[in-house]
């Protein structure tokens, strides 16, 4: 095994895409259209995107379109969001905290916990929950 990139079912990918972006500061690496005649490194208003890739330093993930990915794979979930936590290791996550704090919904304040991590998890627009983390100094 070499990598693990989560494909998440969103409603809308360009929304998606833009908050990704616009607030946690990850790259648009590529989006497809519903045509699939190609992929685009900028999202163009006037399409109706189905998939995107973005990358946010060693941090990749994938969004698809709820329906396009049950073509793709069936009808595997009920509703969009996870029964999973996205858990992100970042340098600073002090500095992380502050910025996102007032744009996005926190689910669990700044804490260190019990096994020496200094975290927090907030909800991103589609319910997926993300975790953001530094380990304490020793």
């Amino acid at each position: 095994m070499q990598r693990l990139t989560p494909n998440m079912a969103v409603k809308d990918v360009a929304k998606s895409s833009a908050f990704y972006r616009d607030v946690l500061g990850f790259e648009l690496l590529m989006a497809v259209a519903e045509e699939k005649s190609g992929f685009d490194t900028d999202l163009d208003g006037s399409k109706h995107y189905i998939w995107a890739m973005l990358k946010h330093g060693g941090v990749e993930v994938m969004l698809q379109e709820d329906t396009s990915l049950k073509e793709d794979v069936g009808d595997f979930f009920s509703t969009i969001g996870a029964s999973i936590t996205l858990y992100i290791n970042v340098e600073d996550v002090e500095v992380y905290y502050h910025a996102l704090q007032e744009n996005v919904a926190i689910v669990k304040p700044l804490e260190t916990t019990w096994y020496g991590m200094r975290e927090f998890y907030m909800r991103d627009c589609n319910g997926y929950i993300l975790a953001f983390a530094t380990q304490e100094a020793v």
